[in-house]
Parts: C-alpha cells; structure tokens; sequence
C-alpha cells in the first residue's frame, strides 16, 4: 500500500486559524472527487482554516486556477484531481502537466500547493484512496494536512 508509513492527518495536532485555503478540485470522477473534496473539508474544518472550494473541468486546469488563487490572496491550495489510466498516451500527458504545474505554483508563488492528484490504473483504486468509510486512505485530508502544516512551517521560517 503506497500510505504505509504516512502520518495520519489529524486537523487536532495544529491550529489553522488565520490561514485561508482554497480547495481547487477537477471535475472528473465525480464520485472519488467528492470524496477527496469532502476529506479535505473535514480536516481544514477540524483545524480552523477558511477554505473556499473551486471546481475546474479536469486536473489540466488545475495549475493555472491555483496559481491565480495564490496571487488572490490565498495562504495555500490543496489542488484535487483524479487521472485514470486509459488505453492512450492522455494518461501521461495530463498527469504529467498537473504535476509539473502545480510544482511551478508553488515555487513561482512561494506558497504550499497540496497535493492530491490521484494517478490510478482502475477506478477502485480512487475508491480507495478517497477518505470513505471503507477506503484505505484519505488523500483529500492528507493533501489539506500538508498544505496547512506547511504554510505554518513557512510563516515561522519567515518570522
């Protein structure tokens, strides 16, 4: 399982009062998206962020939405999508782009972009990974979790 190992997101361990978060999520795979969405929610919920939720067509869109919500005045982005592996090269392009894109936010803005792309081989797999009741893991709370903790990381770094 690819989360051994992991931290598990627990929105108690930190205080995000004061930090603004935008939710930018595709729209693909509405089922696994909703379930990452509502995961995220629940952790920045659980830690006092604002968040604001933003839908987009699909993980393609998702850098440049991002980085717009960073120059809007965001704290951070946990950016959401969900890329299933087809019979064509699509696959590759578009999670490649969303990757290097949402890393390019980052740097460029200077401020956390987490991290909840989801590159799967089967449907399931995104079942999964989407912070159900039975899922295995919940990648939209760890994607908030790492975005939160890491915009208080870079504030104390730049006090």
């Amino acid at each position: 399982m690819s989360g051994q190992g992991a931290p598990g997101p627990n929105p108690k361990d930190i205080d995000g009062s004061g930090v603004r978060v935008a939710i930018v999520a595709g729209s693909w795979h509405e089922q696994i998206s909703n379930g990452l969405i509502d995961g995220a929610r629940r952790f920045l919920d659980g830690c006092g962020t604002t968040w604001e939720l933003i839908r987009v067509p699909g993980s393609f869109e998702l850098p440049v939405v991002s980085k717009a919500a960073l120059d809007s005045g965001f704290d951070a982005v946990v950016a959401l999508g969900v890329i299933i592996r087809g019979g064509t090269p699509h696959f590759d392009y578009v999670a490649n782009a969303a990757t290097d894109g949402l890393t390019t936010v980052a740097l460029e803005t200077g401020k956390p972009v987490g991290f909840g792309v989801l590159t799967l081989d089967t449907e399931q797999q995104g079942i999964d990974r989407a912070g159900f009741p039975d899922s295995s893991e919940d990648k939209g709370a760890e994607a908030a979790d790492a975005a939160v903790r890491t915009v208080l990381t870079l504030h104390a770094l730049r006090q």
